[in-house]
Formats: structure tokens, sequence, C-alpha cells
């Protein structure tokens, strides 16, 4: 039997078999780290590849409104939330999020390249969505409908894409020969 890599190019079994899963001392050290600077580079993450792309009605509707994503085998949780220009982490409080999604490090990563659909995971539980209902549907739904896989590190590099705004040539090259890629000037 041979491991799968959590970053493989695709899924080698069917969306219902276990996915790689960190080891239980990964998730225990990450647990004790601060949460809000995995928040913050989240945060980062999603204005450089999401928000250009989400409609006006869905980013009114996280207006103000307090999300958390949860890698239940990395054991951390990221509170951020959509402050009307940007996202932004937000510091953990004792007040519960508008909307939890919860999942494994690995299905997050495959629902953000599109080899796993959200529903899928969610009947086979191995995606949680806790709290407001109406507000996970629609985040949903806005993913769902965009062109691309735009959460795929892979299209970052293509022209215009968020790494080719912000990483010098030379960085960009050695990213490219990871995924595959070649990146021209």
């Amino acid at each position: 039997m041979t491991a799968e890599s959590p970053f493989s190019a695709a899924p080698s079994a069917a969306p219902t078999a276990q996915p790689f899963t960190l080891p239980a001392p990964v998730g225990a050290v990450l647990s004790r780290l601060p949460a809000w600077p995995g928040a913050a580079a989240l945060a980062v993450g999603l204005n450089l590849v999401l928000a250009p792309h989400l409609p006006a009605d869905v980013l009114a509707l996280l207006r103000g409104r307090r999300l958390r994503m949860a890698v239940r085998d990395a054991r951390v949780a990221l509170d951020f939330g959509w402050d009307g220009q940007r996202f932004a982490p937000l510091h953990a409080t004792p007040a519960e999020p508008d909307l939890t999604l919860r999942a494994s490090a690995q299905d997050f990563l495959w629902l953000a390249q599109r080899k796993q659909d959200p529903d899928t995971l969610f009947f086979c539980r191995r995606l949680a969505m806790e709290g407001d209902t109406e507000l996970g549907l629609a985040v949903k739904n806005a993913l769902d409908a965009l062109d691309t896989p735009v959460l795929d590190p892979r299209q970052w590099l293509q022209p215009g894409g968020a790494l080719r705004r912000l990483a010098p040539h030379a960085v960009l090259g050695a990213l490219a020969r990871r995924v595959g890629r070649r990146v021209r000037p």
C-alpha cells in the first residue's frame, strides 16, 4: 500500500474514499500555534484570487459576517470576514461565526481546485457547513458559477493571474517548474 500525497494531481480513488489526512502530531503542533497569522494569509489569498470574481450581491451578503474555515486534521480554525472592500482576518472570540465550513486540508484543496464537488463531500460527511445555511448556499453557488477554478494555484501563474501581478519572474519560474508549466516574461 502506498501513501498518496495530499497535493497529488487528482484523487486516485472514488470521492467516498478516505482522503489523505495530516498526521496527528502535525495537527497537535498546528493547534498550538496562534490562528491569526493563518487567517491573515487566507484573507490575503482570498483578496488576490477570489474577491475580484465574486458578484456584488454575494459581497453585500458577506459584509460584516463572521466566517470560519475549520481544518479538521490540522486542528486549526481560521476566522475572517468581508469588510466591504476586502477579506480581513478576524481574531477568535467566544462569539460563534455566522458560517463555519469544516473539512480536511486535502478536501479544501480539492474543492479549491475543483477536483471534488462540494455536494458529494457534504453527503459523504467530509464537508460540514454550520451556521447560516442561506449564507453558505449563496457562497457555494457563487463559487460554482465561476468559470475557472480561481482557487487552483496553477491558475495563479497564468497571464493576469494573482502571482503574475506580484512576484518577480525568477520566483514565478521556480513555482511554474513545480506545477509543470512554462512562464513567459
